[in-house]
């Protein structure tokens, strides 16, 4: 079976097209089901298939379609993260423990996709705990990248944006703290938005086994992830808004329009590398060549700006307030193990790895001292983006790197330019939007001279989500976007 020509259309594409009858949702379920048959065992993306049910909601769709029936989603097929509850199918964030869980009842974004008429084919695989940009655990196994099977899709949405890339789908949901949203959308060349904090609720969205409740997860937002950027905010309206169940908490879905419309309009600070997480020689190259492309259409870019707040510092916050919400969590003697550890670091030691040992160990008077430290930080982005209306940098400092398994992850190494880092660090390119809880917008901008994907991301001001969402619908105008990996160009 070869290739259709819906294979790699994006959901506004589809929807046009089931609209006019040129295609019905269930042979666009059943060509993204081909697909994952023909290809899936290579990549390894979707690690629950339901097609069945995928092909009883396409039926439905149709049978709505012809009613004339409207909804934002009606007939698309794609996939979910497998950390959102889907009644009676597994969650287990890839922890063993937990591989018979089922819950009984959707997740709330489920349920707003569902009602929007999507097709849900199956859910998406993920690392252990969803604590890692490498997708792969010992329930499921590893997920590859499509560009390459020897290197990472990215994660904790890796599986998504594996099966987004492969064409299983035009659409995904995924979910951020540490870049799961943008990471992988950047190593598999597609498209992802990271929303305002709290901009969409998350309930069901829970590790296994405790009960889908309200939560406050600090940090961590869950967002689309597409192959166009239109389809970013399509999907993005239908899941925003507050839970129902946790009253007076949450934002209106009536989002500010985006500042400009218009290229020659939009104000960009343009930040290519740091002393602190520096970027490779081909990142630092396609934000030369996207500023080169930007300036050609009338953006005005700048290169610095007093106003920008003091990366260093920042990140170093970022590594703290992460860690001590994610070691909430930890086992009684791993959380014992690190607080000792913390203790022994040298006062002057302000390294990032020092960062995250003294986050597992945050009393709650120091907790309440950084998110003070937060506070003031959200304040200084206020000022930046009275000036600017974006600001465009790396996700990562290296595209997709080869599968690295090692348990530790701090003894973890990535090579930039030559010379080694600290796997972790890597996390002060997606915690700069993270920290300040601020929308971002990752973006496909070409492909390493070895074919690798890669890209950049969009932070736009507080609740504006809209703004970064256009300038990059108006960039892969302008420039291009997607492509598809030439291994499964059938």
């Amino acid at each position: 079976m070869a290739k259709s020509q819906w294979s790699f259309k994006t959901a506004v594409e589809l929807s046009a097209a089931l609209a006019a009858r040129k295609i019905s949702a269930v042979e666009l379920a059943q060509d993204a089901i081909g697909r994952i048959e023909r290809h899936d065992a290579k990549i390894n993306a979707v690690c629950v298939r339901d097609f069945e049910s995928g092909l009883a909601a396409a039926r439905a769709a149709d049978a709505e379609l012809a009613r004339g029936v409207s909804k934002p989603l009606l007939g698309i097929p794609m996939t979910v993260k497998e950390s959102f509850n889907i009644a009676g199918l597994p969650t287990t964030w890839g922890i063993p423990a937990q591989k018979d869980f089922k819950p009984t009842e959707d997740a709330l974004p489920i349920s707003r996709v569902k009602a929007a008429g999507g097709v849900i084919l199956g859910k998406t695989n993920v690392p252990l705990a969803l604590a890692d940009w490498q997708s792969y655990n010992d329930i499921y196994g590893t997920t590859n990248n499509p560009f390459d099977l020897g290197r990472t899709p990215g994660g904790s949405s890796g599986g998504s944006s594996a099966a987004l890339a492969a064409g299983y789908g035009a659409l995904s949901l995924g979910s951020d703290i540490g870049g799961s949203l943008r990471v992988p959308a950047f190593h598999c060349g597609i498209y992802a938005h990271k929303p305002t904090f709290d901009l969409v609720a998350m309930r069901g969205h829970t590790p296994p086994p405790l009960p889908p409740l309200p939560s406050n997860r600090d940090l961590s937002v869950i967002g689309p992830m597409a192959r166009g950027a239109a389809d970013l905010s399509l999907l993005l309206d239908v899941m925003a808004g507050p839970d129902p169940l946790d009253a007076g908490k949450g934002y209106r879905l009536e989002l500010p329009a985006a500042r400009h419309t218009a290229l020659k309009d939009f104000r960009v600070l343009l930040i290519d590398t740091d002393p602190l997480m520096p970027t490779d020689k081909t990142v630092r190259g396609t934000l030369e060549t996207l500023a080169a492309n930007l300036a050609k259409a009338g953006v005005r870019i700048e290169r610095q700006s007093r106003l920008l707040p003091d990366f260093a510092a920042s990140s170093r916050l970022y590594m703290r307030m992460l860690m001590s919400f994610l070691a909430a969590s930890f086992a009684p003697e791993v959380y014992a193990g690190a607080q000792a550890a913390a203790a022994s670091l040298p006062a002057d030691d302000t390294s990032l790895g020092a960062e995250r040992l003294r986050g597992i160990a945050l009393s709650h008077r120091d907790w309440l001292m950084a998110d003070g430290g937060r506070v003031r930080l959200r304040a200084q982005w206020r000022e930046l983006f009275k000036t600017f209306d974006a600001v465009i940098c790396p996700i990562m400092p290296t595209p997709a790197y080869p599968h690295d398994h090692s348990a530790d992850q701090e003894q973890r190494r990535i090579r930039i330019d030559g010379k080694d880092h600290v796997y972790s660090d890597q996390l002060a390119w997606p915690g700069i939007a993270t920290l300040p809880g601020l929308p971002s917008t990752a973006i496909p901008t070409g492909f390493a001279p070895d074919g690798l994907p890669i890209g950049v991301q969009i932070v736009g001001p507080w609740l504006e989500d809209r703004t970064p969402l256009r300038l990059a619908e108006l960039i892969e105008r302008e420039f291009g976007g997607f492509k598809p990996p030439p291994m499964l160009d059938d």
